[in-house]
């Protein structure tokens, strides 16, 4: 029989981190949505940092909004706070194989969920402004149904009726259950509209 392959030892230090900031907590969670599941702690900090490094740029993950958050600090200062996410609990450690590789914890993916919908509220009112019908193909293939349903709070919330059309367009190619769900949102931004 084969030897069983060891896994990579996860040694977590939050050094002198005692606390994070509201927002650092939030952009750390940001550059972690770039490699669930497929990144570690470094790759996670080299975002952070802003990394030149060839897999960096290879992958895209200097597209990434939090890309740089952390360029004036050093790597290890970078990973400390890394690790502080894991051991608060925003983050967590699982293995791929023997790989160790960052996922969500239930706390940080509420904190991201509802930033990733923000982010994407912005990004769809830009498009429905230009006419980039690439982003609706994005939120039915590619978006988690999670952060697309908070996404439709958002536009519901804030009523703007110059979305409508789009929101038609996106209404066509969706699944019965979201097809529904954005036509009461039609709706109501319409009802809306003319009771003012």
């Amino acid at each position: 029989m084969g030897k069983k392959a060891k896994r990579v030892p996860v040694n977590l230090d939050a050094g002198d981190v005692a606390e994070l900031q509201p927002d650092e907590i939030s952009v750390i969670l940001r550059a972690a949505d770039e490699l669930i599941g497929k990144g570690g702690r470094t790759l996670l900090s080299k975002i952070l940092k802003g990394s030149k490094e060839k897999r960096v740029l290879e992958l895209g993950l200097d597209q990434c909004p939090s890309y740089g958050y952390y360029h004036d600090l050093k790597m290890d200062e970078i990973g400390q706070r890394v690790d502080w996410m894991i051991r608060k609990d925003y983050l967590r450690v699982e293995y791929d194989y023997r790989l160790p590789v960052i996922i969500y914890s239930p706390a940080g993916w509420e904190i991201e969920k509802r930033q990733y919908a923000e982010e994407l509220y912005q990004a769809f009112c830009n498009a429905a402004e230009t006419g980039d019908e690439a982003i609706i193909e994005k939120l039915k293939e590619d978006t988690n149904r999670q952060v697309v349903l908070i996404l439709l709070e958002l536009i519901e919330e804030r009523g703007d009726p110059t979305l409508i059309p789009f929101l038609e367009k996106w209404r066509e190619i969706e699944v019965k259950k979201l097809k529904s769900r954005i036509g009461g949102i039609i709706k109501a931004i319409s009802e809306r509209q003319i009771t003012q």
